[in-house]
């Protein structure tokens, strides 16, 4: 180990420290972050005044993390990280379904709900019907997949914001394909909104000078046993803020037309009380784990 710290031996000190038991992935990990980490403050020349605003403002972050918000994951997410580790651990083959971020609004265990259910709990918004398959690359249906589906409401809020004005689990269920992987479900359709900003997050979005919107859209979580695990959402066409997600989530092919539907037949069959209201179709393709 070295013995005189300087600026151009100061990583290397650290990366020595790294015992022999260390797990090799880790340690692969550790030493590209140590050396990252360390020619960043060299090349902006880190004063201590800003790395104490710094651990302040990771400190702050933390505090500002419960068991319905991760202040963590939305500083991920406007900065882009993790669209991009989403990128880089979900690439995409062929045909298949492209991932998006997870959010920092996910619930674990979303209420399992039958086919055709509604999970709008309030009764506001415009009524939609949301339907796809969930199929295999080669088109095979997926009968029994599952599909975690949770979305803010019509004035962009999600359950655990408003727990005095929402019904906990509004806008969430957790669906399993048909025999022919075929799924559906009401719902309402979803409103552009603003992430958390009374946080260290909307801080930095402020200093940044950049806005803090998401285009409408509603998440989506789908496994099937001998497939990859797909996290990723459909956007409504046509949302504001569609071309400037503020956390880099939106991809042309998860763009959807929620498009009006006038027709009663329709309405009869999905059990929507009135015409118009809203349709999207979207079929999910899912990718073999091998």
């Amino acid at each position: 180990m070295a013995t005189d710290f300087t600026e151009e031996t100061a990583a290397d000190a650290v990366i020595e420290s790294f015992g022999p038991q260390t797990d090799p992935r880790l340690r692969e990990v550790l030493v590209s972050l140590v050396k990252h980490l360390h020619a960043f403050a060299r090349d902006v020349e880190l004063t201590i005044p800003e790395w104490e605003k710094a651990i302040d403002f990771l400190t702050t972050t933390g505090q500002k993390c419960d068991d319905d918000r991760q202040e963590f994951i939305l500083l991920s997410d406007v900065l882009g990280l993790s669209m991009l580790v989403e990128t880089i651990s979900n690439r995409k083959f062929g045909v298949a379904t492209e991932s998006t971020v997870l959010g920092p609004f996910h619930v674990v265990k979303s209420p399992v709900r039958e086919l055709g259910d509604n999970i709008d709990l309030v009764g506001t918004g415009t009524p939609c019907v949301v339907t796809g398959r969930v199929v295999a690359v080669d088109g095979t249906p997926l009968p029994g997949a599952l599909l975690d589906v949770w979305q803010a409401n019509d004035q962009g809020f999600y359950d655990v914001q408003q727990p005095d004005v929402q019904p906990r689990t509004n806008g969430r269920g957790l669906f399993a394909t048909d025999r022919q992987g075929e799924f559906w479900f009401r719902t309402i359709v979803p409103s552009y909104y603003p992430i958390p900003t009374d946080g260290p997050v909307g801080e930095l979005l402020k200093a940044t000078g950049r806005h803090a919107f998401r285009p409408a859209h509603i998440h989506f979580i789908v496994t099937a046993p001998g497939y990859r695990d797909l996290t990723t959402h459909i956007f409504v066409a046509g949302s504001e803020y569609i071309e400037s997600d503020t956390v880099f989530a939106v991809k042309k092919s998860l763009v959807v037309d929620f498009g009006e539907v006038t027709g009663p037949a329709l309405a009869e069959q999905w059990s929507i009380p009135a015409v118009p209201f809203r349709h999207a179709d979207f079929d999910i393709i899912m990718q073999p784990t091998s």
